[in-house]
Parts: structure tokens; C-alpha cells; sequence
């Protein structure tokens, strides 16, 4: 059997991966269960064609090497070889983040095999699956602070688990997340402390906005990543700003798991008009064209414009 799992979210795919396992009583890594990836790919051929001692099925899990792709000589000969040979005792598992559907190699999978897209789910459906785990753990966590561990980290399975995790041993059984445990121990996205930044600027809490902003370039995300990130941020909320109220989703280009985010970015507008954006915006390319030309230090130049803002 030839299955291929491919999109964002490891955790979907590993967790299919993990089902895939459950056939086997057994699996000896270099004997009936093989590793390839980008670097030794041209071997899966020759990997199942060799036999599995002493083991009837064997299982080849090939992750991260691009053979769906167009123009891959690696995945042509294995369309070629799956088209022409009759593949048993192998299960064969690909597991990708990008595919091309027009590839040979993806069409022969689609009519031999079995296709799984692993996008990320909604937020309404990780939500349900953040009170499951909780449950299990008897750990309590309202709708509304799932709904906030999802603004922080993002909706990407992975590392939402990785952070409740934490979250589940430092309240221990019978406890309750909070958002001050959240704010406390995870690990935000970068995206969900530019929002914390203008939150604090909005208000016009200066103070706070540096404290943000220093502890962003402390975490060494590069200086020059945090302006465009500002700038990003920014320009999204003056789309918010002169869209029609009907079709912010569409301005923003969110994706179907991200339409929380149009009242987050909503609030964050009705801090700002539209001028002082554009002047924002204006700002953060100044500031841009003379850090590179060396007439400004960009950290003394982002807390300035800051600073400009709230004066």
C-alpha cells in the first residue's frame, strides 16, 4: 500500500503515521521499517525491492524529499516503477509539506494509493481537541482561554500540544489553565507578541510597547525581521481600516482556519485612523532605507517611532 500525507501540520501526519504502525507487531528500523530521506531518496527503489528478513510486510516512511514535485527525476522512476511493477509486503509512506498534483508520481498514488491532505484544523476543532486532552488529564481550560492558547501559538497542531503539554504538569490533576499561565510559560509566536506590541501602543503605553519590542529582539528574532513584521502588521491594519466591513477576510487573504483573527485585527484598528497608519507605514520604510544606508541603528530607530506615536 502507497499512502501519501502531505500539508502544514506534522502532527496530523504523524498521528496518520502512528495508525499506519499499529499493523505491525513489530518494526526493526533497517530491517522491515526504513527511514529515507532527501539526502538518501534516490535508495527507494532499491528499498523495496529488498527483502524484509524474516518479516513478511516491511514499512519505508520517506519524509521531506521533494519527489512530488515537478521536474523530480527521483519521483518520475518511482511513478515509472509503481505503474509498471505490482509493489507487496511494503508499505510505502511519503510524507510531505508541498506537493504538485500534476506530477505523474502524485496521479499514480491517487489511483494505486491513498492520498491524506494534513492541513491545520479550524480553531473551533482544536479547541474541542484541547478540552479532550485537558479531560484526560483532568485538567480543567475554559472555551474562551483555548481560545486564547490559539491567538498565542497559533493554529498548528503540533505545537499547541507541545505547549499544553506544559501547560497540564504545571497545574496537575484537578487544576485550571488560566491566561496568566499561558502568558507565563508558552512560548507565543512572534505574530501574537507584534499584536501584544500594538495592543500597548494603541493605548498608548509606551512603556510597555519597549518592554515587547525588547523582549522580541532579546529572544534574538533579527532586528530586521521584527520591521518587516511591524510593517506587516500594520499595513493589515490599515486594509482593515478602508475595506468594505463585508470582505476584511478577503483583503487580509486569511485562510479558513485563520477568520478569528478579523475581529483581533477589527479592535486593534479602532485604535488608529487611517492617517496615522499610513504615516506608520510611511515611517517604517524611512526607517528602513536609512538603516541600510547606515544613518540610523534600527533598534534606536524602531523605539523612536514608537516613542513618536504615543508622544
Amino acid at each position: 500500500m502507497i499512502y501519501l500525507l502531505y500539508g502544514k501540520d506534522n502532527y496530523i501526519k504523524n498521528d496518520y503515521l502512528k495508525k499506519i504502525k499499529k499493523k505491525f507487531s513489530e518494526l526493526k528500523l533497517g530491517i522491515n521499517y526504513i527511514q529515507i530521506d532527501e539526502n538518501d531518496c534516490q535508495n527507494i527503489i532499491s528499498n523495496i525491492e529488498t527483502p524484509s528478513f524474516g518479516y513478511e510486510t516491511k514499512l519505508i516512511v520517506v519524509r521531506n524529499s521533494n519527489i512530488v514535485k515537478k521536474k523530480n527525476v527521483i519521483g518520475e522512476k518511482l511513478a515509472e516503477y509503481i505503474e509498471t511493477n505490482t509493489i507487496e509486503g511494503v508499505e510505502l509512506v511519503i510524507l510531505e509539506e508541498e506537493i504538485d498534483k500534476t506530477t505523474a508520481l502524485y496521479k499514480i498514488i491517487q489511483n494505486k494509493g491513498t492520498i491524506k491532505e494534513c492541513n491545520e484544523k479550524t480553531p473551533r476543532e482544536i479547541i474541542s481537541q484541547i478540552k479532550s486532552i485537558s479531560n484526560a488529564y483532568q485538567v480543567n481550560i475554559k472555551e474562551n482561554i483555548s481560545q486564547y492558547l490559539i491567538e498565542c501559538i497559533g493554529t498548528n497542531m503540533e505545537d499547541i500540544i507541545n505547549e499544553l503539554r506544559k501547560l497540564i504538569e504545571y497545574e496537575g490533576k484537578g487544576g485550571e489553565i488560566t491566561k496568566e499561565d499561558i502568558d507565563c510559560l508558552t512560548v507565543k509566536k512572534s505574530e501574537s507578541i507584534i499584536f501584544d506590541l500594538t495592543d500597548n501602543l494603541g493605548k498608548k503605553n509606551i512603556k510597555e510597547a519597549i518592554n515587547v519590542l525588547h523582549n522580541l529582539i532579546y529572544s534574538r528574532e533579527p532586528v530586521q525581521k521584527i520591521l518587516v513584521m511591524l510593517y506587516n502588521h500594520f499595513k493589515k491594519l490599515f486594509i482593515v481600516k478602508i475595506s468594505d466591513e463585508s470582505n476584511i477576510a478577503q483583503a487580509l487573504n486569511l485562510k479558513a482556519n485563520q477568520l478569528f483573527l478579523v475581529t483581533k485585527y477589527k479592535n486593534q484598528a479602532k485604535f488608529f485612523n487611517a492617517s496615522e497608519l499610513r504615516n506608520i507605514l510611511e515611517e517604517f520604510i524611512e526607517l528602513d532605507e536609512k538603516s541600510k544606508n547606515g544613518n540610523i541603528d534600527l533598534d534606536i530607530g524602531l523605539e523612536s517611532v514608537l516613542c513618536r506615536y504615543c508622544s
